[in-house]
């Protein structure tokens, strides 16, 4: 069970279930409200290209995305998989962009905490090599188990043969000795599992410099009406600073909103919601709302990458 939100010390989690849901309970303080200057001053002391160089060694540009761990589907409110933010992502100037710990508190803090670190050319292209020989090649066949309602993991990698990329059902639920998974799509789900493990734990492998903050040019809103949580926990109402809601429409089967905030009014908005949690009422046009902040990564742009099969 989940401690009440406190302002005291929480334990940390960050598991893979946990990094897939980071997106709804968040760190208190979320370590994208640092400034850009810190950011590039951790880099340049890691001796690492900035976010807007390119690898000398990369076939991708700077922003265009090289590897990348997902988990989608699965039993989850359907604001949470709109929101989710990828495991970890890997871009062609080498940096990796994951989701930080979070406490272990109910209700969490409103905004994510997506940390950015950055590996070398060298590494890049190992990594890449070892998403080639862990079968990661559109098409490849891993099954699919007997399990219900639990998420696939997707990974993408970019070789020069163009964008690969696989999809696996219960990847870590699923019992290796399945009936339903035929000996070939074990061997190729084991191969893929373990490369899954190296890209997720890649920000604390040893050698990786310190994290620091994710410092998004687009933050996302989504959008929908606000129920109260039924419990007795207070939530104050907070006054919706940026843009209409509820937005563009994000799926017009669950109510789901979106908007874009950039520039002034995501400082704005970045400046009160440092205070919201995960179930702040907000107020705006007279009616209430809740919402669910998702970062746009380097190859995002508005609330369309947010739409699709997620």
């Amino acid at each position: 069970m989940m401690a009440a939100r406190n302002p005291g010390v929480a334990p940390l989690v960050e598991d893979g279930m946990t990094r897939l849901r980071g997106t709804l309970i968040a760190a208190a303080v979320p370590l994208f409200l640092l400034t850009a200057c810190a950011q590039s001053a951790a880099n340049s002391a890691a001796g690492a290209p900035g976010p807007l160089e390119k690898a000398a060694t990369s076939p991708q540009g700077a922003g265009d995305l090289v590897l990348r761990v997902e988990h989608v589907g699965g039993f989850v409110p359907v604001e949470h998989v709109a929101g989710a933010l990828p495991s970890v992502s890997v871009y062609g100037d080498g940096r990796v962009i994951t989701n930080g710990p979070v406490p272990a508190i109910y209700p969490g803090a409103a905004l994510p905490n997506v940390q950015v670190q950055t590996i070398s050319p060298a590494q890049l292209r190992q990594l890449v090599e070892q998403g080639e020989q862990a079968g990661v090649k559109s098409g490849a066949d891993f099954g699919r188990p007997n399990v219900a309602d639990a998420p696939a993991t997707r990974v993408t990698v970019v070789t020069a043969a163009g964008p690969q990329t696989v999809s696996a059902e219960a990847l870590s639920e699923a019992q290796a000795s399945d009936p339903m998974l035929t000996a070939d799509q074990r061997a190729a789900r084991t191969k893929l599992s373990a490369y899954v493990d190296t890209l997720v734990s890649l920000s604390s492998a040893e050698g990786m410099p310190a994290a620091v903050a994710y410092q998004p040019q687009e933050l996302a809103a989504i959008t929908r009406t606000w129920v109260a949580p039924g419990d007795s926990i207070e939530n104050p109402e907070m006054a919706w600073p940026g843009p209409a809601l509820p937005g563009e429409t994000l799926n017009a089967n669950t109510g789901l909103g979106c908007v874009v905030v950039t520039g002034a009014d995501q400082d704005k908005v970045l400046a009160v919601a440092k205070d919201a949690t995960a179930i702040t009422p907000w107020t705006h046009g007279g009616k209430k709302w809740s919402i669910t902040f998702r970062p746009l990564l380097p190859d995002e742009k508005g609330c369309a990458a947010l739409k699709g099969d997620r």
